[in-house]
């Protein structure tokens, strides 16, 4: 009875054991040498590999020393070239041996070494050689498997975190659905997306149900058309709760099908759009409120050119006037663009009304008062106010003279009620006017629009004054 140790298929199943715990390594071909040697009641045995130059290199050996192995590779080269030159080393002589394959191709050699001249062995002997050669290829193919199975999984687990660094990075919440059972594998941005718990399964159904009901109709159809054939669905959609609203993109494809093509695997990305939607919604209303303020402000250069040649006496000054009025209309518009038309600080826009009538280096205007927002309306109206003052001051009032000096300061009520003052002091005496110009016209009527505004515009003898009430929205950040 042959013992258990020595037997092929226990060595090949100990052999197998051993490699899934710690993968093959010399040891293994260790074993297989020495039971090469055992088998065939020789004193040593060698078992070499090719390398990657083709060249054998002892793997193990039994009975040799190391120098004694390195010599016997010639032993091997010759044997697996069939070479019938004298099969001695100078120290063993070939006893028997058998290649070893893997995967269909040689790639080495188990020799059994004999020191001196010994009967040929048996067929059966040499049979049992065989078989252990062929458990060191099949070692071989298992650490290529091995190693390649290593590889694939390395690779896999690093292609996997590239693309959970890049779904992070680009905000998208990846998930897979299974329309079968209804069941939806994610990761852990979906629920937070779509303001539920964290999980990492959720139930198609309720992500419908957080969907907000405007969108959902919508969202239901361009989904179905996917399911029923056309695979690609891509669809917007806001979420229930949120003010403002939260907008996502949704992105999916029906990747898998059964034999009668009902969608078996949907996968798909949803990722936070609401600034880019808030931005178009600025846009829109952006646009609407430009083309409302264009109408107004055509019909506002109308109404100065008529009421401007009315009162001017010759083309020149009409052309004059109306110029200057445009420009003051352009400086609250190109502030009023600039915020988008969203209104503008009182400050800002008294400063640059004001400024073409100041000299920088000897300032005769004094700007005082709290920030505070004006409206579109408020803005353009104001804007025409400051600009009739100033030029009738520059022509007629204390601007005229070196030593005149205008104030123009303004308080905002509890009530948010704006009060701002134009008080003009050190040009020449005043003397009311006998009857009131275009300009004067337009001071009273600029803020027509403005409900509950008031202008008063008066002539002391000492300076030239107006006062202005209306009521403000909010105040302006600092």
């Amino acid at each position: 009875m042959q013992d258990d140790r020595t037997n092929p298929v226990t060595i090949a199943e100990d052999s197998e054991n051993a490699a899934h715990k710690r993968g093959p390594r010399d040891a293994d071909f260790d074993r297989l040498a020495r039971l090469a040697a055992k088998l065939m009641a020789a004193p040593a045995a060698l078992l070499t590999l090719t390398n990657t130059a083709g060249q054998q290199v002892v793997h193990a050996h039994v009975g040799t020393s190391p120098a004694q192995a390195a010599e016997a590779l010639g032993l091997a080269e010759r044997f697996l070239a069939n070479d019938p030159a004298e099969a001695r080393d100078g120290t063993f002589l070939l006893y028997a041996g058998a290649p070893i394959v893997a995967s269909g191709r040689g790639v080495g050699a188990l020799l059994v070494l004999d020191g001196g001249e010994r009967p040929a062995p048996d067929p059966d002997m040499l049979e049992q050689l065989q078989d252990v050669a062929a458990l060191a290829g099949s070692l071989i193919v298992l650490r290529d498997r091995s190693q390649a199975g290593a590889r694939a999984e390395a690779a896999l687990v690093h292609a996997e975190t590239r693309r959970a660094i890049a779904l992070e990075a680009a905000a998208l919440a990846s998930w897979v659905w299974d329309p079968r059972t209804g069941v939806v594998e994610c990761d852990a941005l979906l629920p937070e997306l779509f303001n539920m718990p964290p999980a990492t399964r959720m139930r198609a159904r309720d992500i419908v149900v957080a969907i907000d009901r405007r969108d959902i109709g919508r969202t239901r159809k361009i989904f179905q058309e996917a399911l029923e054939g056309s695979d690609d669905y891509s669809g917007e959609y806001r979420i229930r709760g949120f003010d403002p609203p939260r907008w996502l993109a949704a992105r999916g494809r029906v990747v898998e099908r059964d034999a009668d093509g009902r969608p078996t695997l949907v996968f798909g990305v949803n990722y936070d759009i609401s600034e880019r939607r808030s931005g178009e919604e600025r846009q829109r209303l952006l646009l609407r409120e430009i083309n409302h303020r264009v109408k107004n402000t055509l019909a506002t250069v109308q109404a100065l050119a008529t009421q401007t040649v009315r009162h001017a006496r010759e083309p020149r000054e009409f052309l004059d006037a109306f110029s200057q009025r445009l420009r003051a209309l352009g400086v609250a518009h190109g502030l009023l663009s600039e915020y988008e038309w969203r209104g503008i600080g009182i400050r800002d826009l008294a400063r640059l009304e004001l400024s073409p009538f100041d000299d920088a280096d000897t300032p005769r205007i004094a700007i005082s008062g709290p920030d505070a927002l004006l409206t579109p309306d408020q803005t353009l109206g104001l804007a025409l106010i400051l600009h009739e003052l100033a030029s009738n001051a520059l022509k007629y009032g204390a601007l005229s003279v070196p030593a005149g000096r205008v104030s123009v300061s303004w308080t905002v009520s509890g009530e948010k009620q704006l009060e701002l003052e134009w008080v003009e002091s050190g040009g020449p005496k005043v003397t009311p006017p006998a009857h009131h110009g275009f300009g004067s016209i337009l001071i009273r009527r600029s803020l027509a629009k403005v409900i509950s505004s008031e202008v008063t515009h008066e002539f002391p003898a000492d300076g030239v004054r107006a006062h202005i009430s209306m009521p403000l929205g909010e105040l302006a950040e600092a």
